[in-house]
């Protein structure tokens, strides 16, 4: 048995012993749910400049990961706030992103993407009204549809800044859903992954908020092909879809709960409300294991499902423990431990804002989740972190 020496939550030194089987990447089977994987992006260690302040990023790299998510059976939801959209990652960069992951997946026959459409390339001091940030996704729809992309419609810190009541989001949205070309997906993000989206919908009260986001969707439901919320409230998510207009579907965000929201309950008028679908940033961390468990779910063989999936459970809320929007930290170390990049570095220098502990319970709890593909590689490359931190491992 493999062992290393790691450092507890108190940050004391204790020996591991590897128990892990790696979970084998699986033969791509048909599923029965929509799936995507919200993706990480490379950075570029070597890059000259300040990384602080510019996002250089690892072109080859990065569209090899996504490439890996498709050969999984997984969707990639492009330049999302996994993709550290909004956390180093400005709309110059996302759009290079996006255009970059269009190209790519038009050689991978059913390759699946849905991109990141937001307001973020707006100067927040400088907001002062509505019709800036109408402008603002009017700039960024036209140019993603204009390569062929499908729109996710994201939160905007913008919106939150300038609303004075729901009615300016119902503008906001109204104006949206009335020109897009193609249905959209809504993207519901809570304030735990993003401070400054605190009060979206224009209510504090989720129950209202809430009301406010169906009301749109009700009044647009031929434009809306669904909504991901990432409230981290599985109660929460299972009222709101059942209550969705007919047609819309439910895209899981919450990383907490998926298993049991991806499995569903069997209860609703029509299918697609009796089970979420997913678009979850956990899935690039525990891309095996995601589709395995959703190749035998297709099978109808729900007991392999959760059987796979428990283990990558206390994996996951490790990995987005408050504060939460710290969580591609953790996302991007799995990428590393698995070979998937030769470098744990982030633009931005986001690398820098989990603990040594926190990443070595993170180890920990990848291997008992099977999900260190190789685990001489992992262990070697854990060992080089804990020398860094002047742990002799």
């Amino acid at each position: 048995m493999t062992s290393l020496t790691l450092v507890n939550r108190q940050g004391q030194l204790e020996p591991y012993g590897l128990v892990g089987t790696p979970q084998p990447a699986s033969p791509v089977e048909p599923f029965n749910r929509i799936a995507y994987s919200a993706a990480h992006v490379v950075a570029d260690a070597r890059a000259p400049g300040d990384p602080w302040l510019q996002a250089a990023i690892d072109w080859d790299t990065t569209l090899a990961y996504r490439h890996h998510l498709w050969s999984l059976g997984l969707g990639v939801a492009e330049a999302m706030d996994t993709a550290q959209r909004g956390m180093g990652l400005d709309w110059a960069a996302s759009r290079e992103l996006i255009s970059r992951t269009l190209q790519a997946a038009r050689a991978v026959p059913g390759a699946r993407v849905a991109s990141g459409c937001g307001t973020d390339h707006l100067d927040l001091a400088k907001v002062t009204h509505l019709d800036q940030v109408i402008r603002a996704y009017d700039e960024q729809i036209e140019a993603i549809e204009s390569m062929g992309g499908k729109l996710i419609i994201m939160a905007s810190r913008a919106l939150v800044k300038v609303a004075r009541s729901p009615a300016d989001y119902e503008k906001v949205y109204d104006h949206i859903l009335s020109q897009v070309r193609e249905p959209v997906i809504l993207h519901w993000l809570g304030d735990m992954f993003d401070p400054q989206l605190a009060g979206y919908w224009g209510h504090a009260n989720l129950d209202l908020a809430t009301d406010t986001a169906l009301g749109v969707m009700q009044s647009h439901a031929s434009k809306v092909d669904g909504i991901k919320i990432s409230l981290l409230d599985k109660d929460r998510e299972i009222a709101l879809r059942r209550r969705l207009p007919k047609g819309v579907r439910m895209y899981t965000g919450d990383d907490f709960n998926y298993a049991e929201l991806i499995a569903g309950d069997g209860q609703g008028t029509e299918e697609v409300h009796r089970h979420s679908d997913a678009l979850l940033g956990i899935f690039d961390a525990i891309a095996p294991a995601a589709s395995a468990a959703l190749g035998a779910l297709a099978r109808g063989d729900s007991a392999r499902f959760h059987a796979i999936l428990a283990p990558t459970v206390p994996l996951s809320r490790h990995i987005f423990q408050a504060p939460t929007r710290f969580y591609k930290t953790g996302v991007v170390f799995m990428a590393w431990l698995n070979g998937h990049q030769p470098h744990f570095v982030m633009v931005g220098g986001q690398h820098s804002t989990r603990s040594l502990p926190h990443l070595c319970e993170l180890f920990r709890l990848a291997d008992q989740a099977n999900l260190l593909g190789q685990p001489d590689l992992a262990v070697a490359r854990m060992r080089t972190l804990l020398a860094l931190h002047g742990v002799d491992a």
